[in-house]
């Protein structure tokens, strides 16, 4: 391989030559050798940091036009644009276990843009410091990426995938409007409902998990950027927080503003803990979904058996014909994982020292990891198993007529401890409600309890 040299207040660095990056990222990329694979710093920080960049430059020219130039403002968006749009990848080699303020992934972005920009510009016009990082500090623009990835990450891939599968139970319930079934409390039979009722339970778990994650999204669009090293904005001109934030939202077409309060919005990520809280939310009813649907296609001949899903693939390798309700499974394992991740966030938060959170790229991993996650698990489920779900309508009916629990609609007739002995009756000697009602107990005429014995009145 070969190399060129560069340098940084410490001294010379020999960096790889075909990499724009300079001599602060190759430090690191040699001191922070941890991780499978080397868990790299997400792509979406990467993107997230381009567009700050970029907004920030746009800020320093109409604030700073003696040193951020027009010139040198086309070179930095052109640059930004390519990272982006994924063409500079391979110069962002950093890990998420470096210093905790992610500094080095700052000066990592800021190099690959200055050397980027001179090589297109043909001489040296920038600087990774005085010119790309113009007005900003590390400490500022992590956490201001951080905030930027979350609210794009949800937008733009997680929201859509919780409506497409809100859609496809809506047309679920639709196809089904008038099945009746029993209902199940404790895993034990309980009373009736429609079957299009049960369903609804799911969606709106979705629809109010949605309502949860927007609702939480909207404190993830105060950006720290013009809070510089501690909050007081030192050596960023005065109204460089709100233009930047302007930039940001023309850049991104979504709403972005200047925080409050940046010596808030330096040391607390409690945003990000009620964000991802919102998201393990919905990854709780989602697991909760996933258990409901494989316990209702349980079987196909010992369990449940009430719904049919997809059989996408064989289930056994000594079992001839088994099929599992694999996407139940991974939807169960991906919540298992969010769920753990919102416990690296929460201790992640909880440690912010007088004017800065120094746990912030942990934070950033596990938070997009599980929104990328959910994304990708309720999209899985929903293409592969939820769009294919049909009910068992003699299943469903069979179970019904069997359940002791009908018994619920006689309370008002003859009491609910006479109404206990004949569903007790009924278990003990294995016969149907009507018979221990009517022939052992004597408590109605047949007629009087099938009038008042119809499912079709309990839902």
């Amino acid at each position: 391989m070969e190399y060129r040299i560069e340098h940084d207040t410490m001294g010379e660095v020999k960096v790889p030559s075909d990499k724009y990056y300079g001599a602060q990222t190759e430090r690191s990329r040699q001191n922070f050798q941890i991780g499978v694979n080397r868990e790299n710093m997400p792509i979406e920080i990467i993107n997230a940091f381009a567009i700050l960049k970029k907004a920030a430059a746009v800020a320093n020219n109409k604030l700073l036009p003696e040193r951020m130039t027009n010139e040198k403002l086309n070179l930095i968006s052109r640059v930004c644009d390519e990272i982006t749009a994924g063409g500079l990848s391979e110069n962002f080699p950093l890990v998420v276990w470096q210093t905790g303020s992610g500094t080095q992934s700052n000066m990592n972005v800021n190099e690959v843009i200055a050397n980027r920009a001179n090589e297109l510009a043909g001489k040296k016009i920038l600087h990774p410091n005085d010119d790309v990082n113009m007005s900003q500090s590390s400490n500022d623009t992590f956490p201001t990426a951080m905030h930027i990835a979350a609210v794009l990450e949800i937008e733009n891939n997680l929201l859509p995938e919780i409506k497409n599968l809100i859609a496809t139970f809506k047309k679920l319930e639709l196809e089904n409007p008038n099945i009746i079934k029993t209902g199940r409390t404790h895993l034990q039979d309980a009373a009736p409902l429609k079957f299009s009722q049960e369903i609804s339970g799911w969606r709106n778990s979705l629809e109010r998990g949605l309502e949860m994650i927007l609702n939480a999204t909207n404190f993830l669009r105060d950006l720290a950027l013009g809070g510089t090293a501690v909050g007081t904005g030192l050596n960023a001109p005065k109204n460089f927080d709100v233009e930047s934030a302007k930039a940001v939202s023309e850049i991104t077409g979504t709403r972005f503003k200047t925080a409050d309060n940046k010596f808030h919005a330096l040391t607390s990520k409690s945003e990000f803990v009620f964000a991802h809280g919102a998201v393990k939310a919905l990854a709780c009813d989602m697991m909760k979904i996933a258990n409901d649907v494989r316990w209702l296609a349980s079987g196909p001949r010992c369990g449940i058996g009430e719904i049919i899903i997809p059989a996408n693939e064989p289930g056994s390798s000594i079992m001839p014909g088994k099929v599992n309700p694999t996407q139940c499974e991974q939807v169960t394992m991906t919540a298992t994982q969010i769920i753990s991740n919102d416990t690296a966030v929460t201790i992640a938060a909880s440690q912010g020292n007088f004017e800065l959170n120094v746990f912030m790229p942990v934070s950033a991993y596990n938070f997009l990891q599980s929104v990328r996650l959910l994304a990708n698990s309720i999209k899985s489920f929903n293409n592969n198993c939820a769009v294919g779900i049909k009910p068992d309508k003699n299943r469903m009916a069979e179970n019904l007529n069997k359940s002791l629990m009908l018994v619920t609609c006689l309370n008002p007739v003859i009491g609910y401890e006479n109404a206990a002995k004949v569903a007790k009756l009924a278990h003990s000697k294995n016969i149907s409600l009507e018979a221990a009602c009517c022939d052992e107990l004597k408590f109605l005429s047949h007629d009087k309890f099938q009038e008042v014995v119809d499912p079709a009145k309990m839902v």
